[in-house]
């Protein structure tokens, strides 16, 4: 199998006094690490600037009070409602920091717990209008920010980027 350019960077040197350090600034899941928050960054800029986005919200992102964290809540909510043990599962978060986030963000507006309608003991967490709103922006955000990504490095590549992280991830 021939090697990729990736592995090619990654790949020691004969020389252990050049490879020292290097592979710790090129390996593939701190390249991931940058994309994903520069991919972020862009989204919450673009939302910060959407009409999509109530005011209040759009200030808040503005302001940079809206981080990558609350992504995750808008990532992983269903919009039908999640229980917060399974939107923290699925965000990768422990309860209580999921729970801290869902705080935040129904004092902001964006959602609310409900009782669950299948066991009176458990709440839901559901989106507001307003979180609908904020959804709705963060679509359209994704989208462009993928739109500029494709710009950035080429259709191919783009299209052969999201094959492979598709495969890495299980998805």
């Amino acid at each position: 199998m021939p090697a990729t350019p990736i592995a090619l960077a990654a790949a020691p040197t004969k020389d252990p006094a050049i490879d020292h350090e290097a592979w710790r600034l090129t390996h593939l899941g701190r390249l991931l690490g940058h994309a994903l928050r520069r991919f972020d960054e862009r989204v919450l800029q673009l939302m910060a600037s959407s009409v999509e986005v109530p005011l209040a919200l759009s200030n808040l992102a503005a302001r940079d009070q809206v981080g990558a964290a609350h992504i995750h809540i808008t990532r992983h909510l269903a919009t039908g409602g999640s229980r917060l043990t399974d939107l923290a599962h699925r965000a990768g978060m422990s309860k209580q920091a999921m729970g801290d986030l869902v705080d935040q963000c129904e004092a902001w507006g964006l959602v609310l717990r409900e009782p669950d309608p299948h066991d009176r003991r458990a709440r839901t967490v559901v989106f507001t209008a307003a979180g609908l709103l904020w959804l709705q922006a963060f679509r359209s955000a994704v989208t462009q920010a993928e739109a500029e990504f494709r710009q950035a490095v080429g259709t191919d590549v783009a299209t052969v980027v999201a094959l492979g992280l598709e495969a890495y991830a299980g998805a």
